[in-house]
């Protein structure tokens, strides 16, 4: 848990205070967008786990007005403009599929999935990081659905016993897969980001 004290002296924190963003966690997606190309004008993104909203608020900046951002969420989610909205599970992934797909409409393919899910701490790194394993796995499963050949993942992952095993499964469906630790994310934090790009099925 972070303090409220060490969140006023965080820049980040800061900066998405100045910048209307509603998590700090926005400029974590910025940089692995800008970093692996990710997301360009006119796509189609999906954002599982997107809560309150801050990488929503980053891909609907990036896909302009021609794109679509659909955010998923257990949790309900306050209104970001021109951004789609879902209230699922993404641990129920056929339902969640099902969900996003009755928005796609005349779209028939997603360019893009993001998840930066995260499990409720419970204080176990063990536990927390299975918990985070099973919201990735369900984020790879749910992209695994949805993206067009060549499209892209990215999901936070904490790093632990079952992180090879989650790595192994991205490097499989894509042609090119990395780890990567954003300036954004927290020194002591044992979160990464696993990136995929050129989805093979």
């Amino acid at each position: 848990m972070v303090k409220r004290a060490d969140l006023k002296r965080d820049r980040f924190y800061k900066r998405a205070k100045e910048e209307g963003y509603r998590s700090r966690s926005a400029f974590k997606l910025l940089q692995i967008a800008h970093k692996f190309r990710m997301i360009k004008e006119g796509d189609v993104v999906v954002d599982l786990g997107a809560a309150p909203g801050g990488w929503s608020q980053v891909a609907k900046e990036l896909v302009g007005a021609h794109g679509v951002v659909i955010s998923v969420d257990v949790q309900r989610i306050e209104k970001i403009e021109d951004v789609e909205i879902v209230l699922s599970d993404i641990t129920q992934e056929e339902a969640t599929v099902t969900a996003i797909k009755a928005l796609l409409k005349e779209r028939e393919h997603v360019d893009s999935v993001i998840s930066d899910a995260s499990p409720k701490l419970s204080g176990n790194s063990a536990y927390d990081h299975f918990r985070s394993f099973e919201l990735s796995k369900s984020a790879l499963n749910i992209a695994s659905a949805l993206l067009r050949r060549n499209g892209s993942f990215v999901a936070k992952l904490f790093q632990g016993a079952c992180y090879n095993t989650f790595y192994k499964d991205v490097a499989e469906k894509f042609g090119y897969a990395r780890a990567y630790s954003p300036a954004a994310s927290r020194k002591r934090s044992a979160e990464v980001y696993v990136i995929g790009k050129g989805f093979l099925f």
